[in-house]
């Protein structure tokens, strides 16, 4: 999928928390509304890992500014920002979408000045939204190349260039970049499948670009009171994106193949927005092994009970 070109910005109805809901979350959450009155961005929030990420952070009260390009229902994958903030009111949560394309500066600019314009300042950014054309050698071409490194790498940049000056003012910052699996450099002979076959080789190689910006991102915000870290899926996590990339490879079926719930990238995303910056940041983690690291367990993305194993 290639990016789009400039687009409009379009709010979603916010859903706030009332009557009924308000009662059911009071009694039934097991959160403990750790990011009350917080304003977060999650970009690619209208499917998979950054919708899961925009539930679970709206479930410990912040009020989530869902952004993507798919506004309705409708298109080639499944999933929506009108969807995502849908369900977000129906958890009790509040969230509003905003259209943006991170691969286009025009529009990854005018988000911002509306996040601005309605709420005043940004406290949270999850940089989720990604491209990954999977290409192998002899199929890469300069546009694909270019778009990868745009949308991944200096799309997420600019933003944060958006957004730390705000963060610095106040005092306050989180920023969590979604890195990927595809960053750890391929180990061989023998070579697994994937990386032999299946072309993620300029993926990879923006999602360690991805990592080493975490770290100078971290460095220069040092004693701020903001703190910038990434973190990726221990395994592969099979969003509906990944299912429509993967829809004519046979990969799930090799034995190596090894997946983890989106709970889990949602957990350790809520955990890295609550951490004490003067102790972590500039890490690039896993989900998985972070949240075994600290203890924390998996919610499901309402907060309210354990996922089950």
């Amino acid at each position: 999928m290639r990016a789009a070109g400039p687009v409009d910005i379009t709010f979603i109805a916010a859903h706030a928390m009332t009557g009924r809901a308000a009662e059911e979350t009071d009694t039934m959450s097991s959160t403990n509304f750790a990011l009350k009155d917080r304003i977060a961005v999650v970009t690619g929030a209208s499917r998979g890992i950054g919708a899961a990420i925009a539930k679970r952070l709206a479930a410990e009260g912040a009020t989530v500014v869902c952004t993507a390009r798919t506004v309705e229902d409708g298109s080639e994958i499944p999933g929506s920002l009108s969807r995502t903030v849908k369900i977000i009111g129906e958890m009790g949560g509040k969230a509003v979408a905003i259209q943006c394309d991170v691969a286009n500066a025009a529009s990854r600019a005018s988000m911002v000045a509306q996040v601005l314009e309605q709420f005043g300042r940004i406290d949270i950014l999850v940089n989720n939204a990604a491209g990954g054309a999977f290409e192998t050698l002899e199929q890469i071409t300069h546009t694909s190349f270019q778009w990868q490194f745009e949308i991944n790498v200096f799309g997420p940049l600019e933003l944060c260039q958006l957004v730390i000056p705000g963060m610095r003012e106040r005092g306050w910052g989180r920023i969590v970049n979604i890195s990927s699996a595809q960053a750890k450099i391929p180990e061989g002979p023998p070579f697994l499948p994937n990386d032999r076959y299946y072309g993620p080789m300029v993926y990879g190689m923006t999602k360690v670009a991805l990592n080493r910006m975490t770290a100078g991102l971290a460095a220069e915000c040092e004693g701020s009171g903001i703190a910038v870290n990434g973190v990726g899926p221990v395994s592969a996590v099979y969003t509906e994106g990944v299912a429509h990339k993967l829809k004519d490879h046979a990969v799930r079926s090799d034995p190596l193949w090894k997946e983890e719930p989106v709970e889990s990238m949602a957990e350790a995303a809520l955990a890295l927005c609550l951490v004490d910056p003067a102790v972590t940041s500039g890490k690039s983690v896993y989900s998985g092994d972070y949240l075994q690291e600290i203890g924390q367990p998996i919610y499901n993305l309402d907060g309210r009970s354990v996922l089950a194993s």
